[in-house]
């Protein structure tokens, strides 16, 4: 059973949201505060975090910071901030998804359960190798010089789907349903959000071994000399 853990300081909003995760089935733990919240994210482990951005002792963007230096756990944003440099703020620091308040129940569980749901598994028993870069599809895994890329659930699925096919361009529309699902309804700079940050963890692959190439108006690809 998946663990929600809900980070939220107002009790009414936390007591509707841990309603309808258990009605999902779900099993849910709340923190009203970021020192609870980094303590549970500890010991209880999550499979998701609900993270509130306006906290009484820390903001959810440094709880965001401390989760995604220690782990790859999903992590959507719960906040009254709506505007576009807010969501495209929350992620560009690594949140999966953005969800604004005042919300409706059964969109939030949705969202969690879009953020969840993983990429279909493709049965393969070989790494593929471009050069210092190892990707292993089956486990879901990338490697750069022998240690592991640290990148949030969604940023590895469009690695491993672009690694999956090299050499090859998709326009962010085929990428947005490939990789955030037909039921995502964002914007399709969540894609460029992706791909800088992935660019950032392969900062340190040679060039000459392969790239995320942008072709300007159509879309990206995995260069990568085979």
């Amino acid at each position: 059973m998946k663990k929600i853990l809900i980070v939220e300081d107002e009790p009414d909003i936390l007591m509707v949201l841990r309603a309808y995760l258990t009605k999902a089935g779900y099993t849910t733990e709340r923190a009203y505060d970021g020192a609870q919240a980094l303590n549970l994210f500890e010991q209880w482990k999550p499979s998701l975090v609900l993270l509130d951005i306006m906290l009484p002792d820390m903001d959810g963007w440094s709880i965001l910071e401390y989760i995604r230096q220690k782990s790859s756990c999903p992590v959507i944003m719960l906040t009254a901030l709506g505007n576009i440099n807010n969501r495209l703020s929350g992620l560009n620091k690594g949140a999966d998804d953005y969800i604004c308040k005042p919300f409706i129940g059964e969109e939030v569980v949705a969202r969690v359960q879009t953020v969840l749901r993983r990429m279909p598994q493709i049965k393969t028993e070989n790494t593929t190798i471009y050069g210092s870069l190892k990707i292993n599809l089956s486990s879901r895994e990338a490697t750069l010089n022998g240690s592991p890329l640290q990148l949030t659930p969604r940023d590895l699925t469009l690695l491993l789907f672009l690694a999956d096919h090299p050499n090859q361009i998709f326009c962010r529309e085929q990428l947005i349903r490939s990789v955030w699902g037909m039921d995502y309804d964002g914007s399709d700079r969540a894609v460029d959000i992706a791909v800088n940050r992935i660019r950032q963890s392969l900062a340190n692959w040679p060039a000459e071994e392969g790239e995320i190439v942008t072709l300007r108006g159509i879309g990206y690809k995995l260069r990568v000399n085979q």
